[in-house]
């Protein structure tokens, strides 16, 4: 059967299962139930001769949003609280990837261009980083500690005060997409060049490889984190400047709470990063092969769990579909 002819012969059945998630609380489980199974045949039949189709997406979200209507209700278990970080934060990744691939995409260019724009200005840097950071930097260059901004305050302060202040940065790069994806795109931007300053100068003041260890070791958790949250406000910002066949009110309830989803999945690694950044990367005398074996492992682990674990677990799912 031709697309065409598969939407139009059940396109108004779709337009009435919509009706129904917006009156599921009206509706009887049985009801639902049997809405639910219909919905799912047609998504295994759009998935199998039209993988690559919008109706597929279409019809997978809108399953999507049936099962959890049906299930809004029941009662969780504990093991919910692992389920959701093993196997739902994972496959939200999954179904997220091309918005991942865009923020990742638009935070490495930008570190490009802050690294660029530092070496053809001399006076950038402490534009975008301001003149007391670049200052406060080059007297600890003078004393001969280029890293020692992090050792300033105690560790639980730094801890506390880290955390909170990535966290806050996340949530306002995915909040920035209620007023559309170029908002939360430039947030986004501003972070990529501020890496790509901060880098530039150290490479200027011949401690680039200090910078890289020190920034790193905490970095792979923090940087990953703000490229997930860019990927959270693309999600807000698309689900309403593009509904596709959904209502825009209804597009942007979906899209705003996949990306909720996706952003609430980057508060652990912000805390991790934040422990990081507070009692390790202020070790600047541990010998270099020690801290590079570190941002290693923590590269290992982000591959694992953003990369690797929802390429299996999507990959799986759509296979069983």
């Amino acid at each position: 059967m031709k697309e065409v002819q598969f939407i139009r012969r059940n396109i108004e059945k779709w337009r009435n299962v919509e009706q129904a998630v917006s009156a599921a609380s009206t509706q009887s489980p049985d009801t639902l139930a049997d809405v639910y199974t219909d919905l799912t045949a047609d998504l295994a039949f759009a998935q199998t001769h039209y993988p690559e189709s919008r109706i597929t997406e279409y019809l997978n979200d809108l399953a999507l949003e049936l099962h959890n209507e049906i299930y809004r209700n029941k009662k969780e278990k504990y093991s919910r609280i692992i389920t959701y970080w093993t196997r739902e934060v994972p496959q939200t990744m999954w179904e997220a990837r091309r918005l991942l691939l865009v923020s990742l995409t638009v935070f490495i260019v930008t570190i490009g261009i802050g690294a660029l724009s530092t070496f053809n200005d001399a006076e950038f840097a402490r534009l975008i980083l301001g003149d007391g950071y670049v200052d406060m930097t080059l007297h600890n260059i003078q004393n001969g500690n280029p890293m020692g901004v992090y050792g300033n305050d105690s560790e639980g302060s730094m801890f506390i005060d880290i955390t909170l202040n990535n966290i806050g940065v996340s949530f306002m790069v995915f909040v920035l997409g209620i007023f559309t994806s170029v908002m939360s795109m430039v947030s986004l931007m501003y972070n990529g060049i501020m890496v790509g300053v901060f880098e530039s100068f150290m490479y200027q003041q011949n401690h680039f490889w200090d910078a890289f260890l020190a920034i790193n070791m905490h970095g792979v958790f923090e940087l990953t984190a703000i490229v997930i949250s860019g990927a959270a406000g693309l999600s807000l910002g698309n689900g309403m400047l593009f509904p596709g066949t959904y209502s825009r009110l209804r597009s942007f309830r979906m899209g705003a709470k996949r990306g909720m989803k996706i952003v609430i999945g980057t508060v652990p690694v912000f805390v991790v990063a934040g422990f990081i950044e507070s009692f390790i990367t202020r070790h600047t005398e541990w010998p270099d092969m020690v801290r590079l074996s570190f941002i290693i492992m923590c590269t290992a682990m982000v591959l694992f769990y953003y990369v690797y674990l929802p390429y299996k677990i999507g990959g799986r799912h759509e296979k069983q579909a």
